[in-house]
């Protein structure tokens, strides 16, 4: 696992936090701790791959994603009589952002059938690069936490509680490919799991905040040979494409940082 393109003062400080946890004195002592406690190798990697994620986390970009963008995809599939949608959500932690999406999709799909047929094949292709973490978004337990932000009406489709853990039904879970992925891979420019990329959703979010400008450069051109033309791209609230990119995209929206591929 590299993290060689991380910013140095956010390693830093999530190093030093785990070093005074476990009461070492110095980095060296930490060093030696690390290798005679493997467990806590893998407390570490969590720490610094920061995996921190909530059902519909922003809601008002989830809100503008179910009200506009999605019913545009599926209208422009419609148009140009292409039955497919494929999505990728990178750095997907424990899966609460692409089961988010598939549940946005779901109700959508639901009210159009009230008034016509639709027939679209939807992939959601979701990674992240911590090996455990992934196994977690397939076993899709949550605690309230994580879900506090769901309408309601959308728990009691896609959840059934067990005790204080609220356990992803069957369907929902069906309706997600995960697999572990390094977006600093420089073997591939979208996950081997998608065959081709040609997305027309990308959700990268708060993953660009945590590399230096060099890596994120590098991670920017993946998305953006990623994406299909006209494809939509999701980042952090605080993230926006580097300059040499600003050309490609145009924010659709001021309240929101979801931009479309126009080149």
């Amino acid at each position: 696992m590299n993290f060689f393109g991380y910013r140095t003062a956010m390693l830093q400080r999530r190093i030093d936090q785990r070093s005074s946890f476990t009461n070492c004195k110095d980095i060296n002592a930490y060093f030696s701790y690390l290798k005679e406690t493997p467990p806590e190798l893998e407390i570490l990697i969590d720490t610094l791959t920061i995996n921190v994620s909530q059902f519909f986390r922003d809601p008002l970009m989830f809100e503008y994603l179910g009200t506009y963008i999605l019913p545009a995809l599926f209208e422009q599939k419609k148009e140009q009589n292409i039955s497919s949608l494929r999505i990728w959500s990178s750095g997907c932690a424990m899966g609460e952002e692409p089961y988010s999406i598939a549940m946005l999709i779901n109700e959508y799909a639901d009210f159009k059938r009230q008034t016509a047929d639709v027939n679209m094949d939807v992939a959601i292709f979701a990674t992240d690069i911590d090996r455990n973490i992934i196994k977690k978004a397939k076993k899709a337990v949550y605690s309230f936490e994580s879900i506090k932000n769901i309408k309601y009406g959308l728990m009691k489709k896609n959840f059934l509680q067990q005790g204080e853990d609220f356990h992803l039904l069957p369907f929902l879970k069906k309706q997600i490919s995960f697999s572990v992925y390094d977006i600093l891979d420089q073997t591939s420019y979208a996950p081997p799991e998608s065959i081709f990329g040609d997305f027309d959703l990308v959700l990268c979010r708060n993953v660009l905040i945590y590399f230096n400008t060099q890596y994120q450069d590098t991670i920017f051109d993946k998305l953006y040979r990623s994406l299909s033309i006209n494809g939509y791209l999701v980042l952090g609230e605080t993230e926006v494409p580097p300059i040499k990119y600003q050309n490609y995209f145009r924010k659709v929206n001021e309240c929101c940082h979801i931009y479309q591929k126009f080149q």
